[in-house]
C-alpha cells in the first residue's frame, strides 16, 4: 500500500494546493521567513520524507506547527501521515513545473548566506 493510500484509509488527509493553484506571492511570503527557509533547505538536503519531529528548530512545537502549515498551503511542500507521523515532502518537481529555476536559486543563495554566516574555525 503507498503512502497515499496508507494516508487516505487513514481518514487523515491534508489540503494541499494543485499545482496550478500555487501562487508566487505566496511561495515567496513562505520562503522569506528563516525558520521556514531553514525547513526547506534541510528537506533539499536531506531525505525525500521526513517527520516534522526530526528537524530541530528553535522554535516551540505550536510554532513548528505554524510554520509548517505556511509551507504547506503556499504548495512548497507536501505533507501526509504514516502513523502518527506528520512527513513532508519538499515539491521541487511542482515548484519546477510552475517556477523554473526559482527553488534552486533560493537555495542556493540560502546555502551561501549560511556559509557566510557560520563562525569561522
Amino acid at each position: 500500500m503507498s503512502t497515499t493510500e496508507r494516508a487516505a484509509t487513514s481518514g487523515r488527509q491534508l489540503a494541499h494546493p494543485s499545482v496550478e493553484e500555487i501562487r508566487l506571492e505566496a511561495v515567496l511570503h513562505a520562503l522569506a521567513d528563516p525558520v521556514r527557509l531553514r525547513i526547506v533547505r534541510e528537506l533539499a538536503d536531506g531525505h525525500a520524507d521526513m517527520a516534522c519531529i526530526a528537524f530541530d528548530l528553535p522554535v516551540s512545537k505550536s510554532t513548528t506547527t505554524h510554520h509548517f502549515k505556511v509551507l504547506r498551503e503556499a504548495g512548497v511542500i507536501r505533507q501526509h501521515y504514516e502513523g502518527t507521523s506528520r512527513m513532508s515532502r519538499l515539491r521541487e518537481p511542482d515548484l519546477e513545473a510552475r517556477f523554473p529555476g526559482l527553488l534552486p536559486a533560493v537555495l542556493e543563495a540560502a546555502r551561501r548566506s549560511a556559509r557566510s554566516s557560520a563562525p569561522s574555525a
